[in-house]
């Protein structure tokens, strides 16, 4: 019999090696069935697979039923939800199956979701709905897509149970899902540690994180304070981008939870996420999230208050005020950040001024750009794919006249908006390439932006009446065609 290429992949066990202090072993749950829904061959070839000779049946085998994998692993650690500190808290419906290098030499972590009961389900059976799994595979591709640094699922096999949930009409499916993620070690794993005032586990820990994510600060600084100290730093700086990440895609995660914060600094675990449909930034993902505390405008400074959080178990190592120094860093990297982002959706090379970004007196198009969005009710996503199409259609307008609105069906723009956003956008887009109007390089200057704008947009942004949409085939008539229409729009093809 072939072997199953899946079981033989060259799996090290850090996590696992790191000793009991972190983890459970647990099994796997039994299920009826396995079907396989989705697979994603892209991250088959990031692991060092050739998609082809991966069948339906070895991914059914491997992360449907598991077979010939141990341990599996749940880790342990605590949080604070919505602003509540809970220490009851760990892999409830998940484990860690195991942790391998990528074609780039890159640790990754495959984990489960929806895989069964560990000792941290506090009374829940662990299981996903094929819903909720669904929603998971749209959330990481779209991300993906959209330049945001992302988990993505891997797999999705339905697994044959009825379940009952108060979010969902039930009995629904169920299902487990597989995802690529860089690491599942979480803010809240080093906040369980404070609480069980464990300080050499938690440098023991961090150490870890530090040489395994971080590689170029466990090369530069000796050990000890300051290479911890300047993991510290950098993890700031990269949750930092992260949130302008989640910004510009329109992106609300919905929980951002300390124990849904990822100690490499990744998005990751998607349930009530949303995408905006208009921009605004009360919008909330999450049905119980009356008070907006993870509102989309609030998603940065909840970020940042995270890592405050974070410092009270760093402080049994670290001085406060080191730390806090570092965390000054977050601000000003996110608006670089979340300015370069808006721009590239913008089809630009850059929003910065005065940097040799060859702008010269072109006003600056974000702020037109908000402006605009606020004022005129049209989807966020829309708005982009539309200046795209239009682009990609009718080429880099001559003249700011020769762009009118660019969005079929939806109310005009407001004046006085329309035309700041539409005067400064032409402005960048033609002085950014260095071009004049009718000069021999617009055509060169036309394929540039439109090239931006092709790769930096969706075609149709998830929002909520979309996935419905795709959820509804499914869930009326086992009719995934137009989930899997939606995914070959979005998916970005490996070089």
């Amino acid at each position: 019999m072939r072997p199953n290429p899946l079981l033989a992949l060259p799996f090290e066990p850090q996590l696992e090696g790191l000793g009991a202090d972190y983890w459970d072993v647990v099994e796997a749950a039994q299920f009826p069935r396995t079907q396989l829904r989705f697979r994603n061959d892209s991250l088959l070839h990031q692991i060092g697979l050739n998609p082809a000779s991966v069948s339906d049946a070895d991914i059914e085998a491997a992360y449907g039923r598991f077979e010939a994998r141990t341990p599996l692993l749940a880790l342990r650690y605590h949080g604070h939800q919505f602003g509540t500190y809970n220490p009851f808290l760990g892999d409830g419906r998940g484990f860690l199956y195991g942790q391998l290098r990528d074609r780039h030499g890159q640790l990754q972590d495959l984990g489960t979701k929806g895989s069964g009961s560990t000792p941290w389900s506090r009374g829940g059976d662990g299981r996903l709905t094929l819903k909720g799994g669904v929603r998971e595979v749209i959330a990481g591709e779209a991300l993906q897509r959209l330049g945001v640094t992302t988990s993505r699922s891997l797999s999705l096999v339905e697994t044959g149970e009825a379940l009952y949930r108060g979010d969902e009409p039930s009995p629904t499916r169920s299902a487990v899902m597989v995802r690529l993620a860089r690491t599942h070690l979480r803010f809240g794993t080093c906040e369980r540690l404070l609480h069980q005032r464990q300080p050499r586990q938690l440098e023991r820990l961090l150490q870890h994180v530090v040489i395994t994510y971080y590689p170029e600060v466990a090369a530069a600084e000796a050990t000890g304070e300051t290479r911890l100290l300047a993991f510290y730093g950098e993890l700031v700086e990269r949750v930092a981008r992260l949130s302008a990440e989640w910004m510009a895609a329109g992106f609300t995660h919905g929980v951002l939870n300390t124990d849904n914060m990822s100690l490499a600094g990744e998005s990751f675990d998607y349930g009530p996420f949303a995408f905006l449909d208009r921009w605004d930034p009360h919008f909330t993902a999450a049905y119980f999230d009356h008070a907006g505390l993870y509102a989309y405008g609030q998603q940065p400074a909840v970020a940042h208050q995270n890592l405050r959080l974070l410092q009270e178990p760093l402080v049994m190592l670290l001085p406060r005020a080191e730390l806090e120094a570092r965390l000054e860093r977050f601000a000003p990297a996110f608006d670089h950040h979340y300015r370069q982002l808006m721009a590239r959706r913008l089809g630009l090379p850059t929003a910065w001024r005065g940097e040799g970004d060859g702008l010269g007196e072109a006003p600056d198009p974000l702020p037109a750009t908000l402006q605009l969005l606020a004022a005129w009710p049209v989807g966020y996503g829309s708005f982009f794919a539309g200046l795209a199409a239009r682009v990609a259609e009718a080429g880099l307008p001559s003249t700011p006249d020769e762009l009118g609105p660019f969005l079929a069906g939806a109310p005009q723009p407001p004046r006085q908006p329309w035309l700041a956003w539409r005067d400064a956008w032409w402005a960048c887009s033609h002085q950014a390439a260095n071009t004049k109007a009718n000069s021999p390089d617009a055509a060169s200057a036309a394929s540039s932006i439109a090239d931006r704008l092709q790769r930096w947009n969706l075609p149709e942004t998830p929002v909520r009446r979309v996935i419905e949409r795709l959820w509804e085939a499914i869930d009326q008539a086992d009719d995934w065609q137009p989930f899997h229409d939606w995914l070959a729009r979005t998916v970005v093809k490996d070089d």
